[in-house]
């Protein structure tokens, strides 16, 4: 692994043994909040980066695994050979009941090795905006007690994606957008797969800049609800981890094979 980096000074089990793997697949698509969630907990995180020549971690050496986003799509693996091993380590750590955080790319790479279809949609969502939770996004212990899931179903977030993905077989679907359906999911008790973006904070808004489309801008009153909610949003998942590892509930070798569709590219 690469960048070692300590934990806050929470006390879980995990934090003085095994870190959290966060896989990055290009320079601008960081952690973001994430890492401050991990570190508020108590937990030491590591970056992975395989599209620098990282080798992916080996499961037992990780207490949990965050996946981020990229422009590449699943199935371009001739040109990103490490996305059908990335998707062997999703699919091993959700059936050993590792926590797992897919975004974006990181949510395509979960579906796809839960079994599930990941195409390209019909438009590009790119820019400030929310998400509509489910009835079962409102009762969900991570995205539900935002507004106690009653007056507000709604969830600021950034959107960056054109690929999109089904739902896969078992999961709890959580989130969706009038264009794009499929949001969010719940595979378990601990493996979540979110297409959009709650970890941007300022400086990964800065860093998005200069690849976004024209006319988008991440900034204002809009970003700095998008950073409350994400911030009080990827606690409630990291506190959720620091509970005893469940028993599985499905085995590796349950978990179907990814999709083979042609190549998608995310916008």
């Amino acid at each position: 692994m690469a960048a070692d980096r300590p934990g806050g000074t929470g006390t879980p089990e995990e934090a003085s043994g095994r870190p959290w793997a966060v896989v990055q697949h290009v320079d601008h698509e960081g952690p973001g909040l994430i890492t401050g969630a991990l570190d508020e907990a108590g937990y030491r995180f590591e970056v992975v980066r395989p599209d620098r020549g990282d080798a992916l971690p080996d499961l037992g050496s990780i207490a949990g695994l965050v996946v981020m986003g990229g422009p590449m799509g699943v199935h371009e693996v001739d040109a990103h050979p490490w996305l059908a091993p990335e998707r062997a380590l999703i699919a091993a750590a959700v059936g050993d009941g590792v926590p797992v955080l897919g975004v974006c790319l990181g949510a395509q790479q979960l579906a796809a090795a839960l079994g599930a279809d990941v195409t390209t949609g019909p438009s590009a969502e790119v820019g400030l905006g929310h998400v509509e939770l489910t009835a079962a996004g409102r009762r969900d212990p991570v995205l539900g007690p935002e507004y106690g899931g009653l007056a507000q179903t709604t969830l600021p977030c950034v959107h960056w994606h054109q690929d999109t993905f089904t739902i896969p077989d078992g999961a709890v679907h959580l989130a969706a957008t009038r264009v794009f359906p499929h949001q969010a999911f719940r595979w378990g008790d601990r493996a979540y797969g979110l297409q959009f973006h709650v970890e941007v904070d300022g400086a990964l808004s800065e860093a998005w800049c200069p690849y976004l489309p024209v006319g988008v801008a991440l900034d204002g009153p809009r970003l700095a609800q998008v950073e409350t909610v994400g911030r009080r949003l990827l606690r409630r998942f990291v506190a959720r981890c620091g509970t005893s590892r469940p028993v599985p509930v499905i085995t590796p070798g349950e978990i179907g094979p990814a999709s083979s569709g042609s190549e998608v590219r995310r916008a």
